[in-house]
């Protein structure tokens, strides 16, 4: 096959007429086009609108086709993933992996389609049942916290836009094999070609469904209700863990798959000898309009045959601090997603069609050790008095503020022109009551830069809402090129070890540590 780069359709054209274009950009008859399938789509807006595509074709003549050198046009590469060889070490307990997040589901589907029988071991409860907690929690505030919206089958991307774009380079094409393991079970087969695929939470709920049953099915197992409250060590090497405080199994590979929220585990950790140290990451606020104001803006126009627009905006302060936007959610909700009691947390989530109203996304301000402190659990201790204030302030509820009323620090009294759109209720207060002053007025200059590039960006009728904080871990679990930990037989592993941010990237390092595993193991 090969593949031909910038093919071009308007955004009115169909593409059937794919196969036309193929034909005018390689001067060939469109009966010598035998096949072709997309394999990248994205939209130019920098002029007049257009759809760009990457296709792989299978065409004939194709030597001849590629001995002319032309321009956007080479020999389809292989990009097939492949699993590595398994090594002669025998495996003396199952293999447990800590979270049923990405990085956990994937190591273990990897794992289990190897034949290794992995056991997943995650606090909270399965799909059905922690949506039902979550929804519970949001008409009565009334907080599980072990079954939430960090919590629990999928991890805290069950509650999220589901986004799959990534800009890590895998010259093993494990991200490509992320994509293809979401349509084998249920995603849409576009996010294997879009530029910046998404699930949405409604569908991918029944995506990891059918993952967790697939796993299920190849020899592994789930546990749910299961949280890790010991590991039992000895000569520096892990024998046992214990679970909800009571069981203890044997194990001598452990694959930490933990969220960035598991805080009460992290303290654990780091009792019991596991090298941790804190770093860098972003708190902010999440600020919501009208999803028409974005398209405007980003596509020059009313155009309603095109998806709902994003964005993503940057901008250094004049004291040298980044403000940028974060899980920007088209047509989203702003979601409570607390953990914690008396803590209130907030992220944002869409739907697949994206078709609320309301464009929302995380405006953070970058933080270091430098502004909370340099011992391994301070990142952690500065979200919770973040997180404490929001509460308090909110009175259990979302703190909400105008962005003109957060200018003036002081609070809002009712809300203007856009309606907020909100899972869990929502007070209106001051969220300058919240944040240390340099974080407030980071915000501020960041918010009306950026109204230079989305007019009406800083639009004084702009819903905020409080407290973004948990947009990365604020721990890193130290490993070696082998993927371990100081202690022998601990995999540190995704974001909540601090090596990943966000869906895709934390299913790869979920395939690392497995591929670690089954470079030294044979299979049970």
């Amino acid at each position: 096959m090969i593949r031909i780069r910038q093919i071009k359709l308007n955004i009115d054209e169909n593409e059937n007429n794919l196969k036309q274009k193929i034909s005018q950009k390689l001067k060939i008859k469109e009966n010598d086009i035998l096949t072709y399938k997309i394999n990248k789509k994205s939209i130019d807006a920098r002029k007049e609108i257009m759809y760009v595509y990457e296709i792989d074709a299978e065409i004939k003549n194709e030597n001849i086709i590629l001995k002319k050198h032309l321009n956007d046009i080479i020999k389809t590469p292989d990009e097939t993933y492949k699993l590595p060889k398994p090594g002669n070490k025998k495996l003396n307990h199952q293999i447990i992996i800590v979270g049923s997040g990405p990085a956990g589901l994937f190591a273990g589907y990897i794992l289990a389609k190897a034949g290794y029988k992995p056991l997943i071991i995650e606090r909270g409860e399965d799909i059905d049942s922690r949506v039902n907690t979550v929804e519970k929690f949001w008409k009565t505030g009334k907080i599980n916290p072990n079954s939430n919206v960090q919590f629990g089958a999928g991890g805290a991307g069950t509650f999220s836009d589901g986004k799959l774009n990534t800009l890590t380079k895998d010259k093993f094409f494990r991200n490509k094999e992320v994509l293809k393991i979401f349509v084998k079970h249920g995603a849409p087969k576009d996010i294997l070609y879009l530029n910046k695929p998404h699930i949405g939470t409604d569908i991918l709920r029944k995506v990891i469904k059918n993952i967790i049953n697939e796993i299920i099915n190849m020899g592994g197992q789930i546990k749910y209700n299961t949280c890790l409250t010991n590991i039992i060590i000895k000569d520096n090497k892990l024998t046992n863990i214990e679970i909800n405080n009571k069981e203890i199994i044997p194990c001598e590979n452990l694959i930490l798959a933990l969220g960035h929220s598991s805080r009460d585990t992290f303290e654990m950790l780091l009792k019991k000898g596991l090298n941790i140290s804190p770093k860098p990451f972003a708190v902010g606020i999440r600020i919501q309009h009208p999803q028409f104001l974005i398209d405007f803006n980003q596509y020059g126009g009313n155009h309603l045959s095109l998806p709902p627009a994003s964005y993503k905006l940057t901008y250094q302060t004049s004291k040298k601090r980044g403000v940028y936007s974060f899980c920007m959610c088209p047509g989203g909700y702003v979601v409570n997603a607390s953990s914690e009691k008396e803590m209130l947390a907030i992220n944002g989530m869409s739907n697949h069609n994206r078709d609320t109203e309301n464009a929302n996304s995380a405006i953070i301000v970058t933080i270091s050790p430098n502004d909370f402190g340099s011992k391994p659990l301070d990142g952690i201790k500065f979200q919770r008095k973040l997180e404490k204030k929001a509460y308090q302030i909110g009175e259990g509820k979302i703190p909400t503020q105008l962005f003109k009323d957060f200018v003036e620090n002081k609070s809002s009294n009712e809300l203007k022109n856009i309606n907020p759109i909100f899972k869990g209720e929502y007070k209106l207060t001051n969220l300058r009551n919240i944040f240390p002053e340099y974080i407030s007025e980071a915000l501020i200059e960041g918010i009306q830069n950026f109204d230079k590039k989305i007019k009406g960006f800083a639009s004084d009728d702009a819903i905020l809402s409080a407290v973004e904080s948990r947009t990365s871990s604020p721990i890193k679990m130290e490993r070696d090129e082998n993927f371990t930990s100081n202690i022998k037989g601990i995999y540190p592993c995704g974001e909540g070890a601090g090596y990943a941010g966000g869906i895709t990237t934390s299913a790869i390092d979920g395939i690392k540590i497995a591929e670690s595993i089954i470079k030294n193991y044979r299979p049970n």
